[in-house]
């Protein structure tokens, strides 16, 4: 695994739709091993992580992981970024779990042989051997966001965003999913509504209306953040978000 220490770095960073501004401004340096994002639904955590993952390209300033493009340079930073959406029927694209991790480590330059191999011995070492002619539509919703960790993992990548990756889980897979996490080297980002998702992170954002509110260490920024979430609920918390 190759540690990024250049980090994720945006400058003036925006992204608008049709016309509609989503992002603005975001001037951020990220090089904490553990970073939390937080903000209501709307706020735009899904778009910035896009954003850094190179999904989509900014429509104002720039975005670079380690020195690099990610829009314009998708394979230079396969070894730099990998994602994990909060749904897993949104990533898992082929029948049986060996494929799905072999998948990955192909595009890394591995013979399909090779790959294959690869992906039973990432299997067994999970304890988890028997998934690899598994029809990934029968793993639980825990069990196929653990395959897509799985297959993010395979690629080595030094950075790992992370899309409210507790949301969908139940309490046992939520633990499961903390414990792994919690022993990963890599830098991980974490977008989430929930305060305590992002709890234990060097550093927390919050993002409002597509801007930067408070940026710091974990504790005042949420703090902070649930006061106000508080003061939203008691008025009519959607009002300001209405089209």
């Amino acid at each position: 695994m190759r540690m990024a220490e250049a980090g994720i770095k945006l400058t003036g960073a925006g992204f608008a739709v049709a016309g509609k501004v989503v992002l603005a401004g975001l001037d951020l340096d990220l090089t904490e091993a553990r970073i939390g994002i937080v903000g209501r639904n709307g706020s735009g955590k899904t778009s910035l992580l896009r954003l850094m993952a190179g999904l989509v390209a900014p429509t104002s300033g720039t975005v670079r992981v380690a020195g690099l493009d990610p829009a314009r340079e998708r394979r230079a930073i396969l070894g730099q970024i990998g994602i994990l959406f909060q749904n897993p029927d949104h990533q898992i694209l082929f029948p049986t779990v060996g494929e799905e991790l072999a998948f990955g480590l192909t595009q890394l330059g591995q013979s399909p042989a090779e790959a294959r191999h690869a992906a039973r011995a990432i299997l067994a070492a999970e304890g988890r051997g028997a998934w690899d002619h598994a029809a990934t539509h029968t793993l639980s919703q825990g069990q196929r966001q653990y395959l897509c960790l799985l297959a993010v993992l395979a690629m080595q990548p030094a950075t790992l965003l992370l899309d409210e990756p507790f949301a969908a889980l139940d309490l046992p897979s939520q633990a499961r999913l903390r414990r792994k996490l919690a022993a990963l080297p890599q830098r991980v980002i974490t977008i989430s509504h929930d305060p305590l998702a992002v709890a234990d992170c060097d550093r927390v954002i919050w993002l409002e209306a597509g801007r930067i509110l408070m940026d710091g260490a974990a504790a005042p920024v949420l703090e902070a953040f649930a006061v106000e979430m508080a003061r939203i609920g008691e008025a009519d918390a959607d009002a300001d978000l209405q089209p």
